[in-house]
């Protein structure tokens, strides 16, 4: 065999081993596709730790709504189910303040202090949370009352008018002020492991679908007390 020989020999060899890389490679991607599809493409389902604190304020809101509501029932002295009421304030107590509240506490607090940033705010969001806790325990002492004296009924108006006027100032300086200043005090990889905390604690207390969940209590809340219906917060033309 002369030298032209091999060298098209060689030249065919490695051809034919390029071709059969190839078709592996596009083998290999389709089945990664199939399988588990493009990291990027998993990292779009993923909920960043901030998202996930503030749709469940989204939820909180929804229960400041039940509480508006049974609060107006309450100075018109209309009838109504206490147990709305009573079941909304468990919602606050186990989802809000033992689970939301208590991740804000052991996740995000001691990283801003360690860091020396928004030091007052955070003293301030601490002190709201204790406040709301005796608030919520007062609500839920009163709402599982059958029957409630004068005293009693102008307590409960007050208690839910000071909770509901503390919590919407308190979420949305956290949503504009505390979760988007995060991001600049920690690593990208401390951020990522904090969201992995939260979605493990979560379906730890509440399982799987936890804050499905708690989504369609408060709806079955909305719906007892007639206020379900989006459009019945439109203005009236």
């Amino acid at each position: 065999m002369d030298q032209t020989d091999s060298g098209n020999d060689y030249n065919a060899g490695k051809r034919n081993f390029l071709k059969q890389s190839l078709k592996v490679g596009i083998v290999s991607g389709v089945s990664f596709g199939l399988l588990g599809g493009s990291k990027d493409e998993k990292d779009e389902d993923e909920i960043s730790p901030a998202e996930d604190l503030m749709r469940e304020h989204g939820l909180l809101n929804r229960v400041l709504l039940i509480y508006d509501c049974c609060k107006g029932k309450l100075i018109k002295k209309e009838s109504f189910p206490l147990d709305s009421l009573l079941n909304s304030a468990n919602i606050i107590r186990t989802f809000i303040e033992d689970y939301h509240e208590k991740q804000e506490e052991q996740y995000l607090f001691p990283r801003f202090e360690k860091a020396n940033q928004l030091t007052e705010l955070v003293k301030t969001l601490r002190i709201q949370h204790q406040a709301g806790r005796r608030i919520t325990d007062e609500i839920v002492h009163l709402a599982s009352a059958k029957i409630l004296s004068d005293d009693e009924h102008q307590k409960l108006i007050m208690l839910i008018s000071d909770f509901n006027s503390m919590y919407r100032p308190h979420e949305a300086r956290e949503d504009t002020v505390l979760f988007p200043t995060l991001t600049k005090i920690v690593s990208k990889h401390e951020y990522a492991a904090m969201g992995e905390d939260f979605e493990k604690n979560e379906h730890k207390l509440f399982g799987e679908d936890g804050f499905e969940t708690m989504v369609e209590k408060v709806s079955v809340l909305e719906k007892q007390l007639g206020i379900y219906d989006l459009s019945l917060f439109t203005p009236k033309e």
